[in-house]
């Protein structure tokens, strides 16, 4: 007898104790082996993408990797690519750490009216939203000024200076007037910060840009902008930095993968360079569950 047959015999004999045929376990075993296959190509390609975009999320790396997987002949489900991230630890977990004050709003000025409570953009230039958030250093903190495009979601403008000086706001709209010349009939969006009331930002804005600005505090009334910030800080921007210029070669670096690369749940999985050159609706892939909370509560109370 063969040590082949001898196996052979040895692994009847085990099948027949726990009640399965040879084909079951033959089966069980090529399944296993094609989910580790299948495992080994899913981490292969989101450790390949992690290298640029270090904390992007679990769904938008399922649809960036679609035609990978598909090419490779590997079909998987959300649920079990879920899985494969978290058993080698590559889900993305969400931090808290405190964070400087970037607003100081100049109450005793002119109040601009919210204008984009209930306005929906229906194709780019028509409604700009800015804010300053801060990145760290080593030692402290700098400052990046952001304008963004509500409705392709694209960084158009922005600018990273030492001080919270209505300096680094203007040269964020510099950057963004220049790339987008046509301003007639524009939205300016912003919260009450004492930089979007200055001289130099004002005239730069020019005539013909209408200016909207939170009423309340209420991090919702701008919320667009505070995503994109969270985005960047979150999945490009977490490490400190060495110096205010490493600083602004990583943050021109991170606003290229965010334009360009990264695809976004708000714009139909499109990355914002893409969606800026569309006009029309753009579908969204995730539930505004705070406006669902408050429509229940109203239909409650009626």
């Amino acid at each position: 007898m063969t040590v082949r047959e001898s196996e052979g015999r040895r692994l009847g004999t085990l099948c027949r104790l726990i009640g399965y045929t040879r084909q079951a376990y033959y089966g069980q075993q090529r399944m296993l082996e094609r989910e580790a296959v299948r495992s080994e190509f899913v981490v292969q390609e989101v450790s390949r993408i992690r290298l640029e975009q270090k904390r992007v999320g679990a769904r938008k790396l399922r649809h960036m990797m679609k035609e990978y997987l598909e090419g490779h002949g590997i079909g998987i489900g959300r649920d079990a690519f879920f899985g494969i991230l978290r058993e080698h630890g590559l889900l993305v977990r969400k931090r808290r750490t405190r964070k400087p004050r970037t607003t100081f709003s100049a109450l005793w000025m002119k109040r601009y009216p919210n204008l984009v409570r209930e306005f929906e953009p229906s194709a780019p230039n028509q409604l700009w939203v800015s804010d300053i958030t801060y990145v760290r250093l080593r030692e402290g903190f700098v400052y990046l000024s952001l304008i963004t495009d509500a409705y392709s979601r694209k960084i158009v403008g922005y600018h990273i200076s030492a001080s919270l000086s209505a300096k680094g706001c203007v040269s964020a709209l510099r950057m963004a007037i220049k790339d987008n010349p046509q301003r007639e009939g524009l939205i300016h969006h912003s919260d009450r910060g004492l930089q979007y009331y200055s001289t130099a930002y004002l005239q730069t804005l020019g005539p013909g840009v209408r200016i909207s600005m939170t009423e309340k505090g209420d991090p919702l009334e701008n919320a667009i902008a505070e995503r994109v910030n969270g985005i960047l800080k979150q999945e490009l921007l977490e490490q400190r930095f060495a110096s205010l210029a490493e600083a602004r070669s990583e943050v021109a670096l991170a606003v290229n993968t965010y334009n360009h690369l990264r695809p976004h749940l708000s714009v139909d999985m499109l990355t914002p360079a893409v969606a800026h050159t569309q006009h029309g609706p753009l579908k969204r892939l995730w539930k505004n569950y705070y406006r669902a909370i408050k429509t229940e509560a109203a239909q409650a109370m009626a």
